[in-house]
């Protein structure tokens, strides 16, 4: 188990302490209005923790209290670390960007594109080029989620069992080969759509290491960065918080141990793009490794350019998600922000309407976890709760307001 202590006195990295209350107060009232069970907040700066807030309990219903070794089901937050297992393959030169997925996964060999009809008789056509390995890391496949409930293909997902999760029984491989059957949403590389590209990446991940997905991740970041809490399964059940949805009627959160479960016991399908399960401790270690250009204490896991190209803006013609993107549910805020290899990117913070640094890249959970790193001020940002889907109330951009109001140097 990670040790999560604050390191360093706030104003010794130009934070005010005071300043930084105003998360626990703000928090506070969440949890006092019964909106979040409860939550915990990071702050680092210059590779030190500055601050660690928590309130709230992490199951209401056996008056268990978060605490600073809670575990999370991190949801979206897993597609940074698939994104970076890929990438030590790509810098062993045993996976290029440009790849066709077909090489290593044959069912992609000739996707079709959705171009009219409904989602029980739709109209295709073959797809103009190969899906490729950037693709899946920029979500720019032409696959989609059942859960966005905008497009016929999201009906079709759904009918084919795929909305909030896998069919039962169905490992990575056969939901790769039942993704494989459905059309795409666009010709690939012609949008950007939130998906399950990274879950596909997961599976070429698999297929080019010969390994299974969480002993890939185990062994090429988990054991290296010391993240003794993160997998797919949860290493302590009574740590874990519950997991909260609010009542669509009135809007009052309500226990959602159907979808809390998952993470209880083994799994048939390794989820890189929602599956994980981790610990305030061991994320903050994996933030750090970004930070410090691929490396954490000495343990390289990317190479400090590899780390910078994944961090730019990989949209073409450097649109941000807003102009190249479907306007619909992430993680992320559209206007002003592009996309990377992994991570949102804020190309233009006066766009994106929030305080921010242009450079700053992140990403977010479903159940309303939020992280990022910013380079510029060499700080990074946790936030974890249990509460799905992160649409419910604006945390995270309340939550860039409060740490960077109380960065005064």
């Amino acid at each position: 188990m990670s040790e999560l202590t604050p390191a360093v006195d706030p104003g010794e990295v130009g934070l005010d302490s005071e300043r930084l209350a105003r998360i626990d107060t703000h928090f506070a009232r969440y949890v006092d209005d019964g909106r979040l069970a409860g939550w915990l907040a990071v702050v680092a700066r210059q590779g030190q923790i500055a601050y660690l807030g928590l309130g709230g309990q992490r199951d209401t219903e056996a008056g268990l209290p978060v605490t600073a070794d809670t575990l999370w089901r991190i949801y979206s937050m897993s597609k940074p670390v698939t994104s970076v297992a890929a990438m030590t393959l790509v810098e062993e030169g045993r996976l290029e960007l440009t790849d066709p997925i077909h090489r290593f996964l044959p069912e992609f060999a000739e996707p079709r594109v959705y171009v009219k009809g409904s989602a029980v008789k739709p109209v295709t056509v073959p797809a103009t080029e190969p899906i490729r390995v950037w693709h899946l890391l920029t979500h720019t496949a032409g696959l989609t989620y059942g859960f966005h409930h905008t497009h016929p293909v999201d009906a079709i997902y759904r009918a084919n069992g795929f909305e909030w999760g896998t069919p039962k029984g169905l490992d990575l491989a056969a939901c790769c080969e039942a993704w494989a059957k459905l059309p795409l949403v666009f010709q690939p590389g012609s949008e950007w759509n939130y998906s399950v590209a990274t879950d596909v990446l997961g599976r070429v991940i698999e297929v080019v290491s010969g390994q299974s997905l969480d002993q890939f991740f185990a062994e090429r970041i988990f054991e290296p960065l010391g993240m003794t809490d993160t997998g797919f399964v949860t290493p302590d059940v009574e740590r874990t918080a519950a997991l909260y949805t609010p009542d669509p009627r009135t809007g009052e959160r309500r226990r959602n141990d159907a979808m809390g479960a998952a993470v209880l016991k083994p799994r048939s399908c390794l989820s890189g793009g929602g599956g994980l399960v981790s610990s305030a401790a061991d994320y903050h270690r994996f933030t750090q490794m970004l930070l410090g250009g691929g490396a954490l204490n000495g343990t390289r896991v990317l190479g400090s350019r590899t780390l910078a190209y994944m961090a730019r803006n990989h949209l073409p013609g450097d649109q941000d998600l807003e102009q190249f993107g479907r306007p619909l549910f992430a993680e992320s805020p559209m206007a002003g922000m592009g996309f990377g290899l992994g991570f949102s990117v804020v190309k233009d913070a006066a766009a994106v309407r929030n305080l921010c640094s242009e450079g700053e890249f992140a990403w977010g959970g479903a159940a309303s976890t939020a992280f990022w790193v910013d380079p510029r001020e060499e700080l990074t940002a946790l936030f974890f709760t249990q509460l799905l889907p992160s649409s419910t109330h604006p945390i995270r951009s309340e939550l860039r307001t409060l740490v960077y109001q109380a960065v005064v140097d």
